[in-house]
């Protein structure tokens, strides 16, 4: 089979979501960069602010104090993690959308931050949610991505659970 068809038969064909959210997300970057100062919060509603934030660490500043290995961590279990999503990707159907999406999603989100660290030394956050002086976690569409992506793989994994149970009866 060509290779072009036979990309087209996999979940590799869902690739263009991953290089959306890689786009997406590093023009929200440059963005923040260009237009806010850091910690500078821009209002957009009485709960969410546009706050620029740099986290050297994980997610929710996970080993943001340490000296400066976590990169190196985190940027090759990004690198490891975007393989193993790619190799996933080529061996399952094009029909497998849920999964396909779910992949891709987290793929995308995983460069997107990636790109952070490599380029920068940490990842840019800016999504500031905020309930009166309490506020969650700054994050970014980066992060976004990989949570709607385990989101999908879960919702699949419960829609493959439920089928099984209710066609055992």
């Amino acid at each position: 089979m060509h290779p072009i068809k036979k990309l087209a038969t996999t979940g590799l064909a869902w690739l263009f979501i991953a290089i959306l959210c890689v786009g997406l997300d590093r023009y929200a970057k440059l963005w923040m960069l260009s237009n806010l100062n850091l910690y500078e919060s821009l209002p957009v509603t009485s709960f969410f602010n546009l706050t620029l934030a740099f986290n050297t660490g994980a997610a929710f500043s996970f080993l943001h104090s340490a000296s400066g290995w976590q990169n190196i961590l985190f940027g090759g279990l990004a690198f490891a993690v975007s393989v193993a999503i790619i190799v996933w990707l080529s061996r399952i159907s094009v029909k497998d959308r849920l999964t396909s999406m779910g992949l891709s999603f987290i793929l995308g989100g995983a460069i997107g931050n990636a790109w952070d660290r490599i380029q920068y030394g940490y990842v840019i956050d800016f999504l500031d949610f905020h309930w009166g002086d309490w506020h969650f976690a700054i994050f970014n569409t980066a992060d976004s991505a990989i949570c709607l992506g385990a989101f999908l793989l879960l919702l699949q994994w419960a829609i493959e659970a439920w089928g099984k149970k209710n066609s055992s009866k």
